[in-house]
Order: structure tokens, then sequence, then C-alpha cells
């Protein structure tokens, strides 16, 4: 018989989710029996209309806020232990805007994390957070710059350094190619396939950009009704009968970005 191969091991496993906001008459639900398991290696997208509780998921994923009921488990452990020193070094998180601090130049922001914990020489440090700016596609003089001279480009690849300065087995992004004009955001979604491939990260996005969803996703979870509607492939996704899917993948941008892309006038030629 042909030996079936086990599943890759879980990286964040969410089981019976509740989040409530509020007490007594003004509490409002915004998970309810959520459940999702991601898996080491792929690439989910997380998407839902307005008020679904995405980034509210991501939060709970990172340690920062608690679920009121079920459980939220990260490399085997509960994630509430995550927050602390070190964190960093298990989940990388990569803000929409970049969350860059003003006030420190790029190689400053890159290095943070690392200078944070205080246990390795400073010139290494800086040495790691120069390796993780090259990584990223930025010239070595982009390091003294400060976050109001970079593109808005560039302002995603220096925090895209700096969420990977751990060496992270998990990536989350948050809305990761949000105010980029196009060509930007087909390089940066490159930069992500490719730094994907190469350092076998786990990453979990949330985005409405459509082109990006299917530029990157090897699986979409669908929140609505308080819950993960249905996950898969966005091909598997779209067969579901579900006013949300239907707006959101079926309308006009949905079928341009499922669309394969044109070919080109005498290619293999």
């Amino acid at each position: 018989m042909p030996t079936i191969a086990p599943p890759n091991p879980a990286i964040v496993e969410i089981r019976d989710l509740a989040t409530v906001f509020g007490k007594g008459t003004e509490a409002f639900t915004v998970h309810e029996g959520l459940n999702l398991t991601v898996r080491a290696g792929e690439i989910v997208s997380l998407v839902g209309g307005s008020g679904t509780g995405k980034t509210v998921l991501l939060r709970h994923i990172l340690g920062l806020t608690r679920p009121t009921r079920g459980g939220v488990s990260v490399l085997g452990r509960p994630a509430s232990e995550l927050v602390g020193d070190g964190a960093s070094s298990r989940v990388g998180m990569l803000f929409q805007h970049g969350a860059l601090f003003s006030a420190f130049s790029v190689l400053e922001n890159v290095a943070f994390a690392l200078e944070e914990l205080g246990t390795l020489p400073r010139d290494v440090v800086r040495a790691a957070a120069m390796v993780k700016l090259r990584l990223v596609g930025l010239a070595a003089e982009t390091a003294t710059r400060m976050p109001a001279d970079l593109s808005g480009g560039m302002i995603k690849r220096v925090a895209l350094a700096r969420a990977l300065i751990m060496d992270p087995p998990l990536l989350l992004l948050d809305e990761p190619t949000a105010g980029l004009d196009p060509n930007s955001s087909d390089e940066f979604c490159a930069l992500l396939r490719e730094l994907h491939a190469q350092l076998g990260l786990t990453v979990i996005m949330v985005t409405h950009d459509l082109d990006t969803l299917y530029a990157l996703s090897t699986r979409v979870a669908v929140l609505a009704e308080k819950r993960v509607i249905v996950e898969g492939t966005p091909q598997e996704v779209v067969r579901l009968r579900h006013p949300f899917i239907e707006h959101f993948f079926l309308g006009e941008r949905g079928r341009r970005a499922a669309a394969p892309p044109p070919s080109t006038p005498g290619a293999g030629v």
C-alpha cells in the first residue's frame, strides 16, 4: 500500500473561540465557535467584511488579547505566553502602514527587537540588521535614512525586515500591500513569495486586495457570521453560495483578479 505522508505540523490552532466585548446589555459578540488550523508552510489569507474580527483574531494569535472562551495555541503553546521577552523570535508582525518608529533610523528600526534583548554585542546586532535589509532588497545606504524619507514601498520592506530580524517561523501580515501602487504591490508580493520559499515561513495574512490574495494564498479562510464559514483554495471558496463571497470574489474585481494573465504576443516563438 502507498504510504500517506502525514500533514505538516500545526503552527496555529484556534478552537471554539469566542470574543465578546462589553458587558450586560452593551455586550456584543465578534467571534462565536470559531475554529481554524494553520499548518507549517501555508500562506493563509483571512478575509471578511468590516467588523468580522480579522484584526482581533491577529491580536489573539499575537497574545495581545485573550478570547472570552476557547483557546489559541501558537507553536504548541498558549498564545498568551508569546508576550514578553523573545516573543518576536516566534512571531513576526508586519503592520498595515509599517508602523516604523519615526525617531529611529532604518537600521535602528530593524535592529530594535534584537537590541532590546540585550544579549548580543551592538556590532553583531547591527550586522544582523544589515543582513535583513539586504534580504528584503534594500541597499546598504538605506540604513542611515529616516522613515520620513522613504517611499511607501521602502517602508513596507523595512517593516518586513524588522518583522524577520529574529527569524520567526510565523509571520503575520495586516494588509501588506495597502497603499502601494500596482507595480510596487506586485514587487512586494514577489518578495513575500520568495521569502516564504527561502525561509520556510508560515504566513497568516489579512487582506482586501484580491490580486495579493490570488498571488500568494495557499488557502483562504472567510470570516462571516462570527466564525470561519469556509476555508480552502480560492477556487474552492468561491463555490460556497454566500452573499459576502459572491460580492467579494465574484464581482468585477474578483473575476479580474482570478483571470489568468494575458499571454504575451510572440511568447513561445
